[in-house]
């Protein structure tokens, strides 16, 4: 079993969709939806049409999990034909076939790279402005559910992942009107928290594919929108100082940096970067312990709280109930993992 060490591009471009596709008064996504449908790029709606708030949406959508952004788009220009057909039939059945899936389906490759683009765009026009807080969130579930591993192992894990989630070895069952049995013989799970997955956890369809299970990440129900009344970057800027709060924002989003990579990352010189981090680290923003002959500095929770202009979330736990359910936005997911390989 392997927890994906940051946000999937991809799973996260594809749930996002399904965000804009659902409600608009969302106790999370609807700021953000509103601020992002004001004048949409012309991707979404594209996009849209292989991503619906319910339902399927075609496994190829979501290839390579972990990969960077770049090797992702590869992978879905480069689906094999026959399953893209297969996958497309099946998001027809559901909601009918526009003229540019149909294109699609047929192996058009001008369709093909429209695809690609709308992709890149919508990543980079939409998702890449708020990637920071993305990044922010899902480092901080990961963090907590490495500490679940710590302290209980993989029952304490997989037994906290989520209120719909129950550990019952060698099962992992996960509540979902859709019945479906994914084996994992041997293959390993990777589990991907994500700041779009809203609801409930989320997984392939197609079980031949390598196993993930996708889960919401955002236990804290931090928005993407600013908000006037909480601290924003030039706020903590006359804080602590341009270059200082810019350290601590690069340690923060990272989760987990060196000397070397702040003063790389941010233009300046080495003992620059050293000098704002022990300040850093005296005031309990951030925490440094070293690895051989490297110094890494990571964030403390309160430094994460004041890069992202916000407070110290109080209920990233599990046990703090269940947050409100909406209809699930999301694909055909398995309710029963046979984790008997983890």
């Amino acid at each position: 079993m392997r927890l994906a060490p940051q946000p999937d591009p991809v799973w996260e471009m594809l749930l996002s969709l399904h965000a804009l596709g659902g409600s608009p008064d969302h106790i999370v996504f609807g700021p953000w939806r509103a601020e992002t449908l004001t004048g949409p790029d012309p991707s979404i709606s594209l996009l849209l049409q292989l991503a619906p708030p319910r339902g399927y949406s075609p496994d190829f959508l979501t290839p390579a999990a972990g990969a960077d952004l770049e090797s992702a788009l590869e992978a879905v220009m480069s689906v094999d034909r026959a399953r893209l057909r297969a996958e497309l039939a099946l998001l027809a059945a559901q909601r009918g076939q526009t003229p540019w899936l149909r294109r699609m389906a047929e192996g058009d490759a001008a369709a093909m790279r429209e695809l690609g683009t709308a992709m890149f765009r919508y990543h980079q026009r939409v998702l890449s402005r708020s990637w920071h807080r993305i990044r922010a969130v899902v480092e901080a579930e990961r963090t907590m559910r490495l500490r679940d591993f710590l302290d209980g192992g993989v029952e304490r894990l997989l037994g906290t992942i989520h209120p719909l989630v129950r550990w019952d070895p060698p099962v992992l069952k996960v509540d979902y009107p859709v019945r479906q049995d994914l084996v994992l013989d041997g293959r390993g799970l990777l589990l991907i928290p994500s700041y779009f997955c809203w609801g409930r956890p989320v997984t392939l369809l197609d079980d031949g594919l390598d196993p993930v299970l996708v889960y919401p990440a955002n236990r804290g129900l931090q928005l993407l929108t600013e908000d006037s009344a909480v601290p924003g970057p030039v706020a903590l800027a006359r804080l602590l100082g341009r270059t200082r709060a810019a350290v601590l924002e690069e340690v923060a989003a990272s989760g987990g940096t060196t000397g070397g990579g702040i003063a790389r990352r941010l233009g300046v010189s080495a003992a620059s970067a050293s000098e704002h981090a022990a300040v850093l680290r005296e005031a309990g923003l951030i925490l440094s312990r070293r690895v051989a002959n490297t110094v890494w500095h990571t964030a403390t929770p309160l430094g994460r709280a004041l890069a992202e202009g916000g407070r110290p979330a109080e209920g990233l736990h599990i046990s703090g109930g269940v947050l409100p359910q909406p209809q699930p936005a999301a694909r055909p997911t398995a309710p029963r993992v046979d984790a008997s390989a983890v």
